[in-house]
């Protein structure tokens, strides 16, 4: 966990200090008010107080000061931690090839437990996991650390007047501050997994809810689908419900620690101090009072350990989850080590599991000659892990060469914005062009103000032709050589996907640059296309390569029939 959140030893150990001065504070102010109030009770004189008086408001002020100072401090590490723990999941997915991998081929590209993730898991992984882990500086790390150094100092102090009720103290410190938070973690474990599990389920129903519920409907399965996810929220609730009587109980051991407490304090301290009032050898007032105020601040450190126990259980089955994430890595280990050296691309042996659960093999044939490039071959057949190879996406990314998948994510902001993704200095005027030149004027003439539109909902805002169109667009836009485009005129018309697809195979057009390389993947491929090559992908994996007579740019006269057959699996 540390290592994951690469925690810098001296932030914590500022943050930790700042809380010791804090509670510190407190509890010295405890310690001499009770003094104050005992001593002003015989009437000295008033310079006798003095130095006492402005200690008290000096240790008032403090407290509050080191307070604040302390929450800063521990946020800072706590926020710097997720955001690296954050950087470190999303290297980890980029280099991981689970979401490549069919369950039944590779159960290990889903989590620990085989079973694959969608995308539901991965929101509760990045987002709440994460969350859940950042937690653990500010509510479980500094609260133990503070709470241990000033459970000695009150014990300590206490021992000065009375061993006997420095002793009681300490159980009651222990009752409060180890025996609470162990029964708490132990009653919450079960739970907590039970509602993270029926969280994520929850989750991910909804998301496949919202994302297809037209299709369910069309398939009759949408009522399916809602009492799943009603199901696994009123699982999630329950648990919750659970945890949180246990937690009650737990929660309830720190008043009676504190009761018993001072109670023997009170008890040892009347003895202690006899019925002449204070004769000498006998208490103090101002020790007596001091006695059985001390515990009652002596408490407020220990007091958040039992939330401190539910944040560390529920911070290590978080852990247990992302390291489910790096396929490198033994479960026992975490993500963070393996996953700070991600920075390079995946490794040769992630791009061969991934080829291997597809009809292609890793061996795929290289890019061919030609500025415009067409793929053809039935679903499943390896299409777009062609492009995916073509593009470095299982090794080294090459430069200049963009991969645009079919399913592209529409952000919910403005149609400028949105192609913005592909090149972040794009004008508006440059923008409105690409979109008219994919066939969208109309569309843009509609809308109330043009490319500064926000797409509310993202891809929701829009057809599905729309949206091809509009991810055309995005790489048209974009500074790459080589564009790679998977399935750009699915959903379109027939006829208009058809011209789209001859305008896109054609150098001499204008759609594209002349000089830029398209490659095209399409189930329909027009008969009139101007294609320099065509590539045909049969479902068993046989690569098959035809070459036009015109227009390569290597300059060969190479027009003849070249097969690849590749093994599949």
């Amino acid at each position: 966990m540390w290592a994951l959140l690469e925690l810098s030893r001296w932030r914590v150990a500022v943050a930790i200090g700042w809380g010791v001065l804090a509670l510190g504070s407190g509890l010295g102010l405890a310690a001499l008010a009770a003094w104050l109030i005992a001593r002003a009770w015989q009437m000295p004189p008033v310079l006798d107080l003095s130095i006492a008086v402005v200690a008290v408001r000096a240790l008032g002020i403090s407290r509050g000061l080191c307070r604040y100072l302390e929450r800063l401090a521990t946020h800072d590490v706590a926020l710097r931690a997720m955001t690296t723990a954050r950087t470190t999941v999303y290297r980890t997915l980029a280099r991981s090839d689970f979401w490549l991998r069919r369950p039944e081929v590779s159960p290990s590209g889903g989590d620990r437990s085989g079973k694959p993730l969608r995308r539901g898991d991965l929101l509760v992984r990045i987002g709440s996991d994460i969350d859940d882990l950042g937690a653990v500086v500010v509510r479980a790390f500094v609260p133990v650390a503070v709470a241990l150094a000033l459970s000695l100092a009150a014990v300590a102090l206490l021992a000065t007047i009375s061993p006997a009720a420095a002793a009681i103290l300490a159980g009651a410190l222990v009752l409060s501050g180890i025996v609470a938070p162990w029964l708490s973690a132990k009653a919450a474990s079960e739970a907590e997994r039970a509602v993270r599990a029926d969280r994520a389920e929850f989750t991910a129903q909804a998301l496949t809810v919202l994302d297809h519920a037209a299709e369910l409907r069309v398939a009759g399965r949408l009522d399916a689908a809602l009492a799943a996810a009603g199901q696994a929220s009123r699982r999630a609730v329950a648990a919750e419900d659970r945890a949180a009587a246990r937690s009650a109980w737990s929660a309830a051991a720190t008043p009676l620690s504190i009761g018993a407490a001072v109670l023997g304090a009170l008890l040892i301290g009347i003895t202690l101090y006899g019925p002449d009032g204070g004769s000498p050898g006998a208490m103090t007032p101002m020790a007596l009072v001091v006695l059985v105020l001390l515990p009652l601040s002596a408490f407020e450190a220990v007091g958040p350990l039992p939330t401190a126990a539910q944040t560390l259980t529920t911070a290590r089955a978080a852990l247990h989850r992302l390291d489910g994430l790096d396929p490198d890595s033994p479960p026992s280990a975490s993500v963070g080590p393996s996953a700070r050296q991600t920075t390079r691309p995946p490794h040769a042996k992630d791009a061969a599991n991934v080829a291997r659960t597809l009809p292609i093999d890793a061996h795929v044939p290289e890019l061919p000659c030609g500025r415009r490039i067409a793929v053809v071959g039935p679903s499943g057949a390896g299409k777009t892990t062609l492009l995916m190879k073509w593009a470095g996406l299982f090794d080294t990314p090459r430069p200049g060469v963009t991969f645009f998948a079919e399913d592209a994510h529409l952000f919910g902001t403005s149609v400028l914005e949105n192609l913005r993704v592909a090149r972040g200095d794009l004008t508006a005027e440059e923008a409105e062009e690409a979109l008219r030149t994919v066939g969208l004027g109309n569309w843009l003439d509609g809308l109330p103000q043009g490319v500064h539109t926000d797409l509310v909902g993202g891809a929701a805002a829009v057809s599905g032709g729309q949206r091809r169109r509009i991810l055309l667009a995005r790489a048209l836009v974009s500074p790459a050589r080589v564009l790679l485009l998977d399935e750009p005129t699915e959903h379109l018309e027939a006829e208009a996907g058809a011209k789209l697809l001859r305008d896109l195979l054609d150098a001499d057009n204008g759609l594209v640059e002349p000089d830029r390389i398209v490659v095209v993947v399409t189930h329909q491929l027009p008969e009139d296309h101007r294609a320099d090559a065509v590539l045909r992908v049969s479902a068993s994996g046989q690569v098959t390569t035809d070459f036009a007579g015109h227009g390569t740019p290597c300059g060969s006269a190479d027009s003849a029939h070249r097969e690849n057959p590749l093994p599949s699996y």
